[in-house]
């Protein structure tokens, strides 16, 4: 990533006021980018985005994805050079709840952001962040390539997949033109992180036990995630947009941003090691939910392409990233300011870019 390029850059980002959204706001514009979002209000009490006053430091437009008339607006209004697409609903267990509303959001939404993008002669790199799961997953040990078949057996997987493949459509209709913008998807892991509030996520859940002193409750101990760092997440989407945006021909496809394979933990490690850093005797137990639905127990990315060609790698280990989150919470519920907290986990990140550069 050259931080330079970013200065003075025109970003749009919807889904701004979620998790990663916000990291990836307040990193932004700390680089110097003009930083326009668009997300419905946080889902979520307390929130990153309201912690961390992110709305002090971009504009913040509220609004829902499927609403096209007022998305395009917000658009033709900033004017962006490059999108992020981040707004989702992004838990499984909510879209057995709300299947309609997570497949409007996640597939409909991707449509209409790239609907919106087409009128747009100042964007020039697209970047759709989907998920590991939109995978046709087979519960087997080798990690999926970007290459593997999509599918879901869930709402929200099937949902990412179909987002995969609207804009896999739109890329071919629309955007195959001599100048056209590079549009790319991005398949990420689970991502771990201070500010994280989501419910039915394993360090939120975690966190909002261990305040209170009682022993969590995890579901599928045994379950296998590509685990990873908000900010090395965010590292790769960055270096990713400056590729599509000198070269979209070339880098306009799918990609996996996760963990080597090696880094890949279960629900119990990663519990253990959060409990061990939180202290306090912290500690959880295996919550069983009778008949729950249905969650892949062993999902792992081959990441090879993204180190190949981008030249991205996780710089956090998976250990390391786990004892900064538990060190975040413990901070920010002993009062220093979630600003500050980003702030210097940002610094840092950066620094240890230059010193692997």
């Amino acid at each position: 990533m050259t931080p330079d390029f970013w200065n003075n850059r025109r970003v749009y980002i919807t889904g701004h006021t979620g998790f990663k959204g916000s990291w990836l706001s307040y990193w932004l514009s700390s680089l110097g980018a003009v930083v326009t979002g668009y997300s419905l209000a946080p889902h979520t009490a307390p929130s990153l985005f309201h912690d961390a006053k992110i709305e002090t430091v971009i504009e913040s437009e509220l609004g829902d994805i499927r609403d096209l008339t007022k998305l395009t607006n917000t658009l033709n209004r900033a004017q962006p050079e490059i999108v992020f697409h981040l707004a989702a609903q992004p838990l499984v267990r909510l879209s057995y709840k709300e299947p309609i509303e997570t497949f409007e959001i996640n597939a409909l939404g991707t449509a209409n952001l790239l609907q919106a993008i087409r009128s747009l002669s100042s964007v020039r790199a697209v970047i759709c962040v989907t998920t590991d799961k939109c995978y046709e997953n087979c519960e087997w040990e080798w990690p999926y390539r970007e290459n593997d078949r999509l599918g879901g057996s869930d709402p929200y997987a099937a949902s990412k997949a179909c987002a995969e493949i609207i804009v896999a459509s739109y890329k071919r209709s629309f955007f195959s033109y001599h100048g056209a913008p590079g549009v790319a998807t991005a398949r990420g892991g689970n991502v771990i992180g201070g500010g994280d509030w989501s419910e039915d996520r394993i360090i939120p859940d975690l966190v909002r036990h261990f305040v209170m002193g009682k022993p969590a409750q995890v579901r599928n101990p045994s379950a296998v995630r590509p685990w990873q760092s908000v900010l090395d997440a965010l590292h790769g989407y960055l270096m990713l947009a400056e590729k599509l945006y000198g070269e979209p021909e070339d880098f306009s496809e799918a990609w996996n941003i996760g963990p080597p394979a090696t880094a890949e933990m279960t629900v119990r490690e990663v519990a253990n090691a959060f409990a061990a850093g939180w202290g306090n005797g912290a500690s959880w137990e295996h919550k069983t939910d009778g008949v729950a639905p249905h969650e892949a127990n062993l999902l792992k990315l081959d990441s090879s392409k993204a180190r190949a060609r981008l030249g991205w790698r996780d710089l956090l280990p998976t250990d390391v990233v786990i004892s900064d989150t538990a060190s975040w919470y413990a901070d920010h519920f002993l009062g220093r300011p979630a600003a500050s907290l980003v702030g210097d986990a940002i610094k840092a990140f950066q620094k240890l870019m230059e010193s692997c550069s």
